[in-house]
């Protein structure tokens, strides 16, 4: 075998064109092809399956039965080869019988071999065919052999395309929808908002169509031109960018023109070149891999990062190939809504803000870059919307309601005026609630409800002053780590505490120290020696994580202490299931407190030290640990999950995850009467309590403190201020004593009959 891979690709490139440029017939040129593969790699077995009538034929082989081509034929999804079309992925295997999937079709006669290896082709982003190559003796394919077979294969998809063998690829805004009705679909809410206009594709597909180099050396230096130029782009959208206040958008940019610069993401494109591939081919070659690996990572903040670099690939890909013409360069020319499979943060600051309405996507997350930078620039963004490239035509009218998370396709007259309507509405209600931002949360029977936000970027802090909450319950300080390319110093985290304090006045602020690891890892931080997690959300994390690796738990220590100067310092500690971690992590805190003031530092007039109670085992001992604690806050999120063993974002087990169930207003009655009797405030940080509805239920459990999302702090006056709450604490206790068959209803009823607003 060869030495390298960029050799072994170019070898068989090298004949390959040949075959290519020969006026055989297609099937002869895919028979010479296998046997050019099978050489060049040593593989007794190469074949070639095409997806044709949404099935993979066998349509060349060298090493199988002849009898077998044209007529075994895999559903996607179907044995090995049919996993590797469906999820577009790679397979590298020593003895592929052991695999789960393994499908064993007598008559291709391949029960004599053991090895098996698969790369998916691709076209338009979808798999439409696989070539495969097996072995007798069991072996794994060298890392050099898999990334000339993915070389190869993209050359495939253009011989293969360019005969018409495959079914195409369809949609991209090209051509209209398989419907001209009016449809309406569901979304994931990123940034909230209501807009309409007309649908606008960000970018037209971008096909290669020519991937084996005539001139190395003359592509190599097409790519440098082209690199220059875009990185000229990203200096200039992200030095006129203007949100009108900092922000962890600015750190976004900042990230993101570091994609732009990395000196590795150039090395893998020229190693592509190196192989024999057309500028174009090579960059694509690398994108593929990228968004191969994409489907391979659970974590969706290694996602957002890996959406960043797709997205230069795009802008570096149509800058070499001269197709420029995004919408951006185009100019809108009405209200629109940007549709698009992703986007990266400069490319949604090209669009102009006056006519870019909303943005709707195929992928998308609320930590994804874009969702940041959108939230800044106040567009509504819905996610996660499957299928948009073909349910929908440019130019199509688009309502996007992100409070809802639905997108309304080609709406009727009447949908428009309900629409208006519905909108109107909001911006009155949204009036109502700021006109309650200088009155107090308190209830008729004149108990006074503290109502905090939970906040993790400097903008957010802004919400104190237009909603008029008592402060910030919850800061989640791992936002920072989540967005910066490398461990954010002791300097910056400083910077940002301070920041935050400042902006915060009088008010109080909670921070929390860090909660990564698990399904939040950092591609800076070694997680092997953990392994993968089959439970990421119930692993290596948070205050376990922060415990193992002390030297980051100092560095906040020293940042949060030093920030806090001359103020009250509110700390939390995450995921806290044994008192011991709780007197570990303040332990370490008081360390590092003594520390400063040994060396003449100025420190916080006082530190209050609180735990999270996420984990149901600590409430089993609140015996121990109250007497050490100065708060304890309730994270509902991770501790409903954990109580009924039920991953909150499991579609099947939604139902059951149900924070009005009489098991966990119980727990929580519970919880809040052993802190209540120890003298601790207890406060309840999750999304429960931004729930008019469920914040009603934790205010008759006793619960007086409940620090939720900005939004929900004028909707959560308004139900304060209509609520008894002694006549509610009496009407709790009796239905947890004799529980309803459904408390959700037993709860709204009464909330109706006694005038409570929920709305």
């Amino acid at each position: 075998m060869p030495l390298s891979a960029a050799a072994s690709a170019r070898e068989i490139l090298t004949r390959l064109h040949d075959v290519m440029a020969s006026r055989a017939a297609a099937q002869g040129k895919l028979n010479s092809v296998v046997n050019i593969i099978g050489e060049a790699l040593d593989s007794e077995v190469c074949s070639i399956y095409l997806l044709r009538e949404g099935v993979l034929e066998l349509y060349a082989t060298r090493g199988l039965a002849q009898e077998a081509v044209h007529v075994t034929k895999l559903a996607l999804g179907e044995g090995l080869t049919g996993m590797i079309a469906k999820n577009v992925e790679t397979l590298n295997l020593d003895e592929a019988a052991s695999h789960p999937d393994f499908a064993y079709r007598p008559e291709t006669g391949e029960d004599k071999y053991h090895s098996f290896a698969g790369v998916p082709i691709i076209r338009k982003e979808r798999a439409v065919g696989v070539l495969t190559v097996q072995h007798a003796d069991p072996r794994r394919y060298e890392e050099v052999e898999i990334e000339a077979l993915q070389t190869v294969a993209m050359v495939l998809s253009e011989l293969i395309a360019n005969a018409g063998l495959v079914d195409e690829a369809g949609g991209g805004g090209s051509t209209r929808p398989q419907s001209t009705a009016t449809a309406r679909v569901s979304g994931f809410k990123l940034v909230e908002g209501m807009a309409a206009g007309a649908a606008v594709f960000h970018q037209p597909r971008i096909t290669i169509e020519h991937t084996v180099a005539e001139d190395t050396e003359a592509e190599r230096h097409r790519v440098y031109a082209a690199f220059d130029k875009m990185r000229e782009q990203i200096d200039r959208m992200t030095s006129q960018a203007d949100f009108g206040a900092a922000g962890e958008h600015d750190e976004v940019l900042e990230t993101y023109k570091m994609f732009a610069y990395d000196e590795g993401w150039g090395r893998r494109i020229n190693e592509a070149i190196d192989s024999g591939l057309t500028a174009e081919a090579a960059i694509e070659r690398v994108q593929q891999r990228t968004r191969m690996r994409m489907r391979q990572i659970d974590d969706p903040l290694l996602r957002d990062r890996m959406h960043d670099l797709e997205d230069l690939s795009n802008r570096l890909l149509r800058i070499v190939s001269g197709q420029l013409g995004t919408a951006a360069q185009m100019g809108l020319r009405q209200d629109s809504i940007l549709i698009a499979r992703n986007l990266g943060p400069a490319e949604l600051l090209e669009y102009d803000r006056r006519r870019l309405k909303g943005v709707v996507l195929e992928e998308g997350s609320l930590t994804a870059h874009v969702t940041i930078v959108a939230r800044a620039m106040g567009v509504p963004v819905l996610g996660r919307v499957k299928d948009i490239r073909r349910l929908i035509a440019e130019g199509d009218r688009l309502l996007v309601d992100g409070t809802e998370g639905s997108l309304v396709i080609r709406p009727t007259g009447a949908m428009d005026e309900a629409f208006d309507a519905k909108y109107l509405i909001t911006q009155k209600r949204r009036a109502v609630f700021a006109a309650l931002k200088n009155e107090l949360p308190v209830t008729t029977d004149g108990h006074r409800v503290t109502v905090m936000v939970n906040a993790g970027l400097r903008d957010d802090v802004a919400a104190l002053d237009l909603t008029g909450a008592d402060g910030i319950g919850l800061f989640r300080t791992e936002f920072q780590f989540l967005v910066s390319a490398t461990l954010p110093q002791r300097e910056s985290q400083r910077r940002l505490y301070k920041d935050v304090l400042e902006a915060a006045g009088e008010r109080p602020v909670v921070f929390r120290t860090v909660d990564i690891g698990g399904d939040k890892a950092l591609p800076y931080l070694d997680h092997d020696e953990n392994g993968d997690e089959e439970n990421p959300a119930m692993g290596w994390r948070a205050l376990r994580l922060a415990l193992d690796r002390e030297g980051l738990m100092k560095v906040q220590a020293r940042a949060l202490l030093e920030a806090a100067v001359g103020k009250t310092l509110n700390v939390m500690f995450p995921m806290v299931s044994e008192p011991w971690e709780f007197d570990e992590a303040r332990a370490l805190f008081e360390s590092q407190r003594a520390w400063l003031e040994a060396r003449g530092h100025k420190l916080p007039l006082h530190i209050r030290y609180g735990a999270m109670l996420e984990v149901p085992a600590l409430a089993e001992v609140l015996d121990i640990l109250l007497p050490n604690v100065d708060f304890l806050s309730i994270g509902t999120n991770d501790l409903t999950q954990f109580l009924f063993a039920a991953d909150r974002a499991h579609p099947k087990l939604a139902v059951r995850y149900d924070w009005l169930s009489p098991s966990i207003l119980r727990f929580l009655r519970r919880v809040t009467a052993e802190s209540h009797a120890a003298g601790v405030p207890i406060a309840v940080c999750g999304e429960m309590g931004g729930r008019p509805l469920e914040a009603m239920a934790l205010i008759g459990l006793g619960i007086d403190r409940l620090s939720i999302t900005p939004a929900a702090v004028g909707p959560i006056k308004a139900m304060v201020r209509s609520l008894d709450r002694t006549k509610l604490s009496g009407v709790m206790t009796e239905l947890l004593t004799h529980p309803p068959k459904d408390m959700r209803a037993a709860l709204l009823d009464w909330a109706n009959e006694n005038g409570v607003e929920l709305a």
